[in-house]
């Protein structure tokens, strides 16, 4: 999946207007203009488009952690340089303060069913023996579940 699908995933599920993605930017201190944002969320076929670099998904994802639970105490973490599915996974489980069984119920809007152990694999670290990879289906229908949710 592409860092632009989670955008505009995220653009649509939460009602998200160019203004407001822009302050959701600012809020992990990273500028962007109305341009930009514009491009990133042009399909992949127009000449206008613009691929997010993972970079700006982290600092998109850092802002949208910011804006639902507020800044934490001392410096803001540093947005990755790239961005696996585990990693926009947890950020938005994050950002929503989703338990486990709240994403568990989420993806089984979409007709996926995890075990708790199954989820949990994905927010282990990469060098844990338990971890593992949360393919493209997953991540896609956790943004489709969220969409149900949050948006029907």
């Amino acid at each position: 999946m592409n860092n632009n699908d989670t955008l505009r995933s995220l653009r649509y599920t939460f009602d998200l207007n160019d203004a407001k993605m822009i302050a959701v930017f600012a809020n992990a201190g990273q500028t962007v203009s109305r341009d930009q944002v514009s491009q990133w969320l042009k399909k992949d076929e127009d000449p206008n488009f613009k691929a997010l670099k993972g970079e700006d998904l982290a600092s998109f994802l850092n802002g949208f952690i910011i804006e639902h639970r507020g800044a934490k105490d001392g410096p803001q973490p540093e947005p990755e340089k790239w961005m696996t599915n585990n990693i926009i996974f947890k950020k938005i489980k994050i950002a929503l303060n989703l338990k486990s069984q709240d994403v568990m119920d989420i993806l089984k809007l979409t007709d996926v069913v995890l075990s708790d152990h199954e989820l949990s694999a994905f927010f282990r670290k990469s060098d844990h023996k338990n971890f593992r990879a949360c393919q493209d289906q997953i991540l896609r229908s956790f943004l489709k579940g969220l969409q149900l949710k949050y948006r029907p």
